[in-house]
């Protein structure tokens, strides 16, 4: 037996096989005690770090109520665990972890007549909402996390969202639970005491007096300890709401029946500009007799790059309303500096977007001096992300807490739910070192005696976890605190449930995710993941984001941005996964990423995986490069190949055997190089207006996209040079890991093109994945370079330079509706405005798709990799191709896009130069 109930301490040497076996024998579910399925549950979303024994997925309540068995005879705590977005660190435990979110995501019923929902804990909110829209009804609350988050994961931190001015908590939605509690105890739980269990009633009764004076009134986001005043005779004794935000300390719920509510019938979205945030706070709290569905502020410092969006001001209120009546009478009554009414949904959608992506943004901080001497940097984390205080009380609280960020020496970004006196902040701790987390926690302690002075909660949304328990007792005093721990003691006298959260709490600078990072490398590079999950979205994406198609194609974690983040932070670590950088945890994991870079423009904390599987494969291979597949020889040096053994190629891909030959996966025919090479005809040109970029794919794949994309510029007065000799981005090289190669070929091709870049023209790069290796990779791995950030300045896409060079040029009309897709590294690190505007002038109507088109290079061509190739492209690619009309240009300025349209739909897809060039013919 274990014997881990009530300890803090994961026991990384004591055996678990009986354990593991234990489990396998009574649950029907998955059992995963691997290093993988541990590294990937040691964090959530917050600065914490806590490893456990294993991972079980149950598969129903059967299941749950069987493993719950198990961990109780071996005295192993457990944790419920819903898409692990939790800021507090509550979703970490050294116990056992219950994945809901494989099996148990069902929606039971929906009835729109009771607008009632019955509901599995693992089951994503979006998925939810999306099965209740059809009958007009939505469930209320609405984290940003929505598109990823958990019912059940809502239910354990009371989540509340951007519109509980109008539709409250999750507590205030929550009609009924089903819940077993670590002693096997099935309750189904409801007002006037149903569920209750032996001897809670009992306990409540003696404490009235206390219930009654002891919590803040005036708090609509009260989140912190345990809501008992719930429980009060004149409030019904409603175990169900006292339940909600109990963060898995008191049971495990196996099923909810949710309140739903009617959707706006007309959304209208109001923006008010304010002069500065505290103007915007205090304005907040007299809108709300205007019943807006949302007021969520924002300041400046948050918003950037998104300014021409908004209205004038400093700050800003995100008031949704019904109707646009309703939007007119409050900004009539908002006396803001300026404001904007947005009926639009994509507009709405757009301005959303940045509000949801504040957890992210927040972490990244602007400019400011860097610590990186010390450990620290321009990040920012979570540590004091969420307290509320009464709403007419927050300009006043705002200003205060700005000045104590100033005396610590602190910078953070409030935002949040100014509506409901809610405030998300992230703050440029640094926690890397032991002077920092010294002020991590003074700061704390005295923000939280802040807090406490205005009337406000600790936690006005995330719950307290690791983050603020310990602080509780400044709040609520030790006589409720004191009760806290009996109620717990009621529930689960053993204390196997989540221990160490609200209640006998460790201290809150323990247990820190940066323990024992490198200062420097990989490790602290992936440390800037926060784990908000963006990459994780249940189901096929939406919208223009790519982030993440291997995720999207498996649905399992360690396929995802976050999972092989976390992989490679205990790598980095050693503790958990312990063979650095020849680990095969690792490799399995990266071995899916496609390299799209989704996640470098989509996460956002900007994470860059592709770059991280790069640097990895580059160390796993490191001495031992016979271990590299053939097909990092073959199609990872393809411009060298084709460069000097063109015809060798050309004559080995038409060979029966071809595919087995170059080791990549048979189900793909090789693609075989044009007749002649684009070089070969235009290699003649010089100087002109700009430099014309002869990537290998053009070159010898795709010459004709070379050809139309000279006569196109031609045709708008832009002359087109070549350069003075053989060039490569070394996109192939990067993709594989052959970095050291991939240096020694930038630094050639620099040398070639030293000349032309003394003159200042831009070049221009036709395909989309070289353009962006040019602009990012380039500089990145040659930093020393001058040449390399030069040139990385002068790439320009095939639209961008005609926007530039030729501005007044009038491309031909060719009125067709066009599909496709938008390559996803121009997605990622080039943007496709200008592409959009030259499509709308030559009157190309309709959108591409987003995502990743799966084939993404080598990838596609490897073995192993043909499945998921092929279910990226049907995540967005293959279905909006199927949905165009036979009349429908098929846009694809991708090589590898061009390429999986014709294996996989049999269709021919073009380079926008293509097209215009036949237009142009017309």
């Amino acid at each position: 037996m274990l014997n881990l109930v009530g300890t803090h301490e994961s026991p990384r040497d004591e055996p678990r096989d009986e354990l593991r076996a234990s489990l396998r024998r009574a649950m029907a579910g998955e059992v995963d005690f691997s290093a993988t399925a541990r590294a990937l549950t040691s964090m959530d979303a917050s600065n914490y770090r806590r490893v456990p024994l294993g991972l079980v997925a149950p598969r129903d309540a059967d299941d749950v109520a069987a493993a719950l068995e198990v961990c109780r005879a071996h005295g192993v705590p457990v944790v419920a665990r819903g898409a692990g977005t939790s800021i507090a660190g509550q979703a970490t435990g050294t116990g056992v972890v219950f994945d809901f979110t494989r099996h148990m995501r069902e929606i039971v019923s929906v009835d729109p007549a009771e607008r009632t929902a019955v509901v599995r804990p693992g089951v994503v909110l979006d998925r939810l909402r999306e099965a209740t829209r059809p009958y007009g009804l939505t469930f209320g609350p609405d984290p940003s996390t929505h598109s990823r988050c958990t019912v059940g994961g809502m239910i354990g931190n009371n989540a509340c969202g951007a519109h509980s001015v109008a539709w409250g908590t999750t507590a205030d939605n929550v009609t009924g639970l089903s819940v077993l509690t670590y002693g096997g105890e099935s309750l189904r739980l409801g007002r006037e005491w149903q569920g209750a269990p032996a001897g809670l009633r009992e306990l409540i009764a003696g404490r009235l007096a206390a219930l009654r004076t002891g919590y803040p009134p005036g708090l609509p986001r009260r989140i912190s300890g345990y809501a008992l005043d719930a429980l009060l005779p004149e409030r019904g004794g409603d175990v169900v709401r006292s339940f909600c935000g109990s963060e898995g300390t008191l049971g495990v719920v196996t099923e909810a029946t949710v309140r739903l509510v009617p959707l706006p019938s007309a959304p209208v979205l109001a923006v008010l500009g304010y002069a500065d945030e505290s103007a915007a706070a205090e304005a907040a709290a007299g809108l709300l007799p205007l019943r807006p569905l949302t007021v969520e502020g924002m300041a400046v410092d948050l918003v950037r790059g998104a300014e021409g969006l908004l209205p004038r001001g400093g700050a800003w209120l995100f008031c949704e309303v019904d109707g646009a009546d309703a939007a007119e009478r409050l900004v009539r009554a908002a006396d803001a500096v300026d404001a904007t009414i947005v009926t639009d949904p994509a507009g709405q959608r757009a301005l959303w977007r940045i509000r949801e992506d504040a957890a992210g943004t927040a972490t990244r901080m602007p400019g400011g001096p860097s610590r990186t001497e010390s450990g620290g940097g321009t990040e920012a984390w979570p540590g004091w992300e969420d307290c509320a205080v009464p709403p007419a009380r927050l300009g006043a609280y705002l200003r205060d807490f700005r000045a104590l960020l100033a005396e610590h020496g602190l910078r953070g970004t409030p935002y949040g739910h100014f509506g409901d006196g809610c405030i998300h902040v992230r703050i440029d701790f640094d926690l890397w070192t032991g002077a920092g987390v010294g002020r991590f926690r003074r700061f704390s302690e005295e923000v939280a005696d802040l807090v406490v002075a205005h009337g406000g909660s600790l936690s006005g949304e995330h719950g307290d976890g690791v983050a603020r328990a310990e602080l509780l007792p400044k709040m609520y005093g030790a006589e409720l605190v004191g009760l806290f721990g009996e109620v717990k003691d009621v529930w689960d006298p053993a204390g196997g449930l989540n221990p160490g959260m609200l209640v006998r709490p460790g201290r809150l600078d323990e247990d820190l995710r940066f323990a024992g990072l490198p200062v420097v490398g990989l490790g602290r590079e992936v440390a800037r993941c926060v784990g908000v999950a963006k990459c994780r979205v249940d189901g096929p994406s939406s919208g223009p984001s790519v982030m993440c198609p291997s995720y999207r194609a498996t649905g399992e974690e360690r396929h995802s941005t976050r999972g092989r983040a976390r992989l490679l932070h205990e790598m980095a670590l050693g503790e958990v996964i312990t063979d650095g950088l020849r680990s095969e945890e690792v490799r399995e994991a990266l071995d899916l990423c496609l390299s799209c870079k989704g996640c470098r423009s989509d996460c956002p904390v900007g994470v860059d995986m592709a770059a991280y599987k790069a640097e990895f494969t580059a160390g796993y291979y490191a001495g031992r490069p016979w271990r590299r597949p053939r097909s990092h020889w073959t199609v990872g040096r393809l411009p060298e190949w084709l460069a000097r053994f063109r015809w060798l190629v050309a004559a080995g891909a038409r060979l029966p055997f071809a595919a087995r030959l170059a080791g990549v996966t048979p189900e793909r025919p090789l693609p075989r190089p044009a007749a002649r090479s684009f070089v070969s005809r235009y290699g003649g040109l010089a100087g002109g207006d700009a430099l014309l970029w002869p990537d290998t794919f053009t070159n010898h794949l795709a010459p004709e996209v070379g050809e139309a994309a000279v006569r196109v510029l031609g045709a708008a007065g832009v002359a087109v040079g070549l350069p003075p000799g053989r060039v490569c981005c070394g996109l192939t090289y990067v993709s594989t890991g052959q970095l050291d190669r991939a240096r020694a070929v930038m630094r050639r091709t620099l040398d070639v093109v030293e000349p032309v870049l003394a003159e200042g023209r831009p070049v221009v790069v036709l395909e989309p994945s070289c353009a962006a290796t040019l602009r990012t990779d380039l500089p990145e791995l040659l930093p020393d370079d001058a040449r390399a950030a030069r040139l990385a300045g002068a790439v320009r896409t095939f639209a961008g330079a005609l926007e530039e060079l030729a501005p007044g040029w009038t491309p031909p009309r060719l009125d067709r509706p066009v599909a496709g897709q938008t390559h996803c590294h121009q997605h990622a690190v080039l943007g496709e405005a200008a592409d959009r505007r030259l499509r709308e002038r030559a009157g190309l109507v309709g959108g591409l798709s987003g995502g990743c088109c799966g084939l993404a290079g080598n990838f596609g061509f490897e073995p192993g990799h043909y499945e998921v190739s092929v279910a990226c492209a049907e995540d967005q690619l293959l279905p909006s191709v199927r949905a165009a009309g036979e009349d429908a240009v098929l846009l694809a300025d991708g090589y590898s896009c061009r390429t999986q349209l014709d294996q996989l739909a049999g269709r021919r897809a073009r380079h926008l130069a293509e097209v215009l060039a036949e237009g142009l013919d017309a």
